[in-house]
């Protein structure tokens, strides 16, 4: 009988498969026949034995940026190195818990000299300590990924190819896009698939072969179809998008995100207006039963942006499980931090990516200012208002890690 039921379901799915190209009808099928199953067998259901699941996190950072008092702090002039350990030294238990951890690298490791606005140049060990913190993949469409030219664009690859950090949305030539555009990851038996895009580069040319990938919509379609083909279980769009500083998102990432949605991806995150946008849950009448997660803006991970509303950013964290072949995204919450910005006598600073709760639960560890505390706590406040009906992630609250174990302090 088990094997009779998993055979219709195979012939049903290659039938539907054959009738309607939208993928979003076979994430019922599996379910639809499991269901027939259990009411048609006369096997008592609680000797069944339950289907395998599977469960994955997976986190997106924002904007990480090196303005040049971020360059000139990490400089250790008794080691004559750079060292960015402390920007992650707050953070690193969170993003390494996760099962995959994304973050949008907003500057070139193209070599000194190291600069900040406009063209940035960060040292190598940013990446080297985003790597170390638990970062899986930088994706790095974005306008300043040619800062630095064809040389810095190469070298950047290069950095990142050899700390063996995934990227997205950049390329050496034509053979590495298809290669690996869009990016596949499989973990925990659940496949899934990222792409990046960017607005634009600042108005700065690539030469050939280099590839940046442009919002261009009839390239999206055409990726998602290869991501469909791909047999993926998700896809997420990472949109490096809309207008500097605007808190709430414009018509035209509206207007772009139920495209992006109609041609089949699961997810969007947001980046590039350096403050938190909105998070909202989008439904479409001919699927009302799905929802659509779309972060509009993450915000700044790390910057030297120091005004209100830019002085921080919030980590997506999504949540995924896997029966039998069907994958769903249980949940997406979101964890604010703040940047924390120690200045020193001798004119440096120190940089530390504080997470909101793990402040909250225990000041006492922090050495901030009565300034630095007011900053956090209007910070904290206008996040939580913005994201009004979206919920926080509870990893410094209870101690518990995004997979929900427990995590000792």
């Amino acid at each position: 009988m088990i094997i009779f039921v998993f055979a219709v379901s195979k012939i049903n799915q290659r039938i539907i498969k054959l009738l309607f190209s939208h993928r979003k009808i076979m994430k019922y099928i599996d379910f639809f026949f499991l269901f027939i199953f259990f009411c048609r067998s006369g096997i008592p259901q609680d000797t069944l034995p339950l289907p395998d699941t599977n469960k994955l996190v997976i986190i997106f950072a924002g904007d990480i940026m090196g303005h040049d008092t971020q360059i000139v702090g990490a400089y250790d002039e008794a080691e004559k190195k750079y060292n960015y350990e402390p920007t992650f030294r707050y953070i690193s238990d969170y993003i390494s818990t996760a099962d995959i951890a994304v973050g949008n690298l907003e500057v070139t490791l193209a070599g000194p000299p190291y600069k900040g606005y406009p063209q940035f140049s960060s040292p190598d060990e940013l990446a080297i300590e985003a790597k170390k913190a638990g970062f899986d993949v930088l994706i790095n469409a974005n306008n300043h990924a040619l800062d630095r030219g064809n040389t810095g664009f190469q070298r950047t690859l290069d950095i990142l190819d050899s700390l063996q950090l995934l990227r997205a949305g950049t390329y050496r030539d034509t053979s590495e896009k298809e290669k690996y555009h869009p990016l596949i990851i499989e973990k925990n038996n659940i496949r899934i698939a990222l792409l990046n895009y960017t607005y634009g580069t600042n108005g700065l040319k690539i030469d050939p072969p280099y590839i940046v990938n442009r919002i261009d919509r009839k390239q999206i379609q055409v990726d998602l179809e290869k991501t469909k083909l791909a047999e993926t279980d998700y896809s997420v769009v990472c949109m490096h998008w809309g207008k500097e500083y605007e808190r709430e998102e414009n018509a035209e990432q509206a207007e772009l995100a139920d495209f992006i949605f109609k041609m089949g991806a699961d997810a969007i995150i947001g980046s590039h207006p350096h403050v938190i946008q909105p998070i909202r849950f989008l439904t479409f009448p001919d699927d009302s039963a799905i929802t659509y997660p779309v972060v509009y803006s993450l915000g700044n991970f790390v910057s030297n942006q120091r005004a209100q509303y830019k002085d921080g950013g919030i980590i997506a964290e999504l949540h995924f499980s896997k029966i039998s072949n069907n994958t769903r995204l249980d949940s997406l919450l979101y964890l604010p931090y703040w940047v924390w910005r120690e200045d020193h006598k001798e004119g440096k600073s120190t940089f530390y990516v504080l997470p909101v709760a793990s402040y909250e639960t225990n000041p006492d560890s922090f050495n901030l200012t009565p300034g630095d505390i007011y900053r956090l706590k209007r910070f904290a406040d206008d996040s939580r208002k913005h994201l009004s009906g979206c919920k926080e992630s509870g990893y410094y609250l209870n101690r518990k890690g995004p997979d929900n174990t427990e995590v000792q302090p």
